[in-house]
């Protein structure tokens, strides 16, 4: 099957869509099938055989983040031509409401489109306002998948119709302690560690209630350190507002590679999502799984679903940092407990492997393709003047 994929968000900034589509085109490779993906990227950004490049994004405020967006009459005319080279079976957009690539190749495409819907947000007014605007080419996708039950509230709210629940897919041999995958030297140390991983310019990535929590845990724990992994932005200044015992126990990894974002797993003893909001399935919490770590998670719907209402990982109260701090104190004083949360971690995520995650998309697509092709047939029936 010869498959064409639409990234919107900007390829060369980590993030949770743009490491799902990248998985999965990985995925559907391996066994034997055409993936082409086309995304946003700086002229020099590195990218991978099967990806093309569709010109510089933008930054643009979008749920509560900042996303580097493409969309202008250069951004489509590289889009079209994508499109009538690639002669693909299936279209698969990401984000088809967002104002980029993936909204625009719905405008052009004449096949059969699936979208993915991955945001869940509250409803929007500005969507809302906009519909009419985009309704000619949303109207065309037609398969839908969400990744979670809020993603597919998103949906409904926002554009209408309904979605097939199809969750995040996580490589979760990529992640398990091998080979290469050795702790980053010096960790988890005698005192044990709390491993944090995200953007630390988005607010409701939740950092700032993991400081205030490493307030009330650390002093009592000598030893213990905060590993922080991802986008500085100003961390370094939040950081420097801790007592001032406690800073040079934090230690920020900036953006790292995955090779090393699964030595930082393997670095820590327990994984923090302290999120606040506005996430549909929460990636990170899950290679964090895959890796074998505790979690503590905020009780948000995202980090219920999949950590199975609690049963593989602990969840605390969504901007408490005290509730947090007693979570944390909690699992670090008790070896068996973080040892049953790690065996359930990676019982539970098991289901997000993308062996089986990369054929419940395959499925879409083929529903989707033997949709088309009986309305091709009826239509042809039709101006003969005969029924199939």
């Amino acid at each position: 099957m010869k498959i064409g994929m639409v990234c919107p968000y900007s390829w060369d900034v980590p993030g949770g869509v743009q490491q799902h589509i990248r998985d999965l085109a990985e995925a559907l490779i391996e066994t034997g099938h055409e993936v082409s993906v086309i995304s946003p990227a700086d002229e020099d950004t590195p990218l991978p055989p099967y990806v093309a490049g569709a010109g510089r994004a933008v930054p643009v405020p979008y749920n509560g983040s900042v996303a580097r967006l493409s969309f202008g009459f250069l951004s489509a005319s590289r889009v079209r031509r994508w499109l009538k080279d690639g002669g693909f079976d299936v279209l698969h957009v990401h984000e088809p409401a967002a104002p980029s690539l993936s909204l625009l190749a719905c405008w052009v495409a004449s096949g059969p489109i699936v979208a993915t819907v991955h945001t869940a947000m509250p409803r929007s007014r500005a969507l809302l306002v906009s519909y009419p605007v985009l309704r000619t080419a949303l109207e065309k996708i037609s398969g839908r998948i969400a990744v979670s039950e809020a993603a597919r509230t998103t949906l409904v709210e926002h554009i209408g119709g309904d979605a097939v629940l199809i969750p995040n897919g996580v490589a979760t041999r990529r992640y398990r302690k091998a080979d290469g995958s050795d702790p980053l030297p010096g960790w988890p140390g005698p005192g044990g560690a709390v491993g944090f991983l995200g953007r630390l310019d988005e607010p409701r990535k939740g950092l700032a209630v993991l400081l205030r929590a490493f307030e009330i845990v650390g002093p009592a724990r000598s030893g213990l350190r905060l590993l922080i992994a991802g986008p500085a932005g100003d961390a370094g200044e939040a950081v420097q507002r801790l007592p001032a015992p406690l800073r040079d126990r934090v230690v920020l990894l900036g953006q790292v590679s995955e090779h090393d974002k699964i030595r930082m797993l393997h670095s820590v003893d327990v994984f923090c999502s302290p999120n606040t909001g506005g996430e549909s399935f929460g990636i990170v919490t899950a290679e964090a799984m895959a890796a074998g770590l505790p979690i503590v998670a905020s009780d948000i719907d995202a980090f219920r679903q999949v950590l199975r209402g609690g049963r593989a990982g602990k969840l605390f109260a969504v901007g408490d940092a005290a509730d947090l701090a007693r979570a944390l104190g909690a699992l670090l004083d008790d070896p068996r407990r973080r040892a049953e949360l790690s065996a359930a971690a990676l019982a539970a995520v098991a289901a997000y492997d993308w062996s089986v995650v990369a054929k419940d998309v395959l499925s879409v697509y083929e529903t989707v393709m033997l949709g088309r092709a009986h309305s091709a047939k009826v239509a042809v029936a039709a101006g003969n003047g005969w029924s199939p």
